[in-house]
């Protein structure tokens, strides 16, 4: 059974009477569980949001009668299209994982404190939270640094405190939307090796929206998107992977 199975999505925002911007024009996807999966495309091709509404962000626009079909988003054969928000929150909290470009970090909290913050709001206990997010410091490297403010932190450090609040739940599916658009290309590489490494060792899943092309080639699979639409899917050559 895939984990991801997306028909028929389409997203429409409105920014006045005459300025409508359609971002998704009727997308099929589909993810199987372990997979690491690029979705590339220039800027305004829909793929952030496409991975806001695999990601339960954002909802798909609804049918329109004679216009258009209703949507599907399921999630391990779960439908996901029409529950509340929620029923959202707590999938999310509970069930995924994200990393984003600007980190997100709270800039008065340690990272300790910012990763133990997804464990707070997926309903683990203090004391749970504390430990799990010790614990996933240490898987990416940064024990040593759990005391540090994000002041105090490289970019590249600031987004494995990133990646390890995303991991805190041991999420099958983690979304991470330009993880390495901040970075430079060492540490980049070392962000990139380093979600590979749990895509492989953990078995989880991982769907990245990006640019650059060398975090693609990491993939098993990109994507490609223009105008809304999807307009490539191709599996990337294994001795690239690697």
């Amino acid at each position: 059974m895939a984990l991801l199975e997306a028909r028929d999505l389409r997203k429409t925002y409105r920014l006045s009477r005459t300025n409508v911007i359609e971002a998704l024009r009727g997308v099929d996807i589909t993810i199987e569980p372990g997979e690491m999966v690029a979705i590339m495309g220039p800027s305004g091709s829909g793929k952030s949001t496409l991975m806001h509404i695999l990601g339960l962000l954002h909802t798909p626009d609804p049918a329109v009668p004679g216009e258009s079909p209703a949507p599907t988003l399921l999630i391990d054969g779960r439908d996901m299209a029409t529950l509340g928000d929620g029923a959202r929150t707590r999938i999310r909290a509970s069930e995924m994982g994200f990393v984003f470009q600007s980190f997100n970090l709270v800039p008065t909290l340690t990272a300790l404190e910012n990763v133990a913050l997804a464990g707070d709001y997926a309903g683990m206990s203090g004391a749970q939270a504390r430990a799990a997010a010790a614990a996933a410091l240490d898987l990416v490297g940064m024990g040593d640094r759990a005391s540090h403010r994000p002041s105090e932190l490289s970019g590249g450090e600031q987004q494995r405190a990133a990646i390890a609040r995303a991991l805190i739940n041991k999420p099958r599916l983690i979304m991470a939307d330009e993880p390495t658009g901040n970075l430079d290309s060492q540490r980049a590489a070392e962000v990139l090796a380093l979600m590979r490494q749990f895509n492989r060792e953990q078995g989880q899943t991982f769907v990245l929206v990006t640019h650059d092309a060398e975090v693609g080639a990491a993939c098993d699979r990109i994507i490609r998107m223009r105008d809304g639409l999807i307009v490539g899917d191709e599996r990337v050559d294994s001795s690239l992977a690697a």
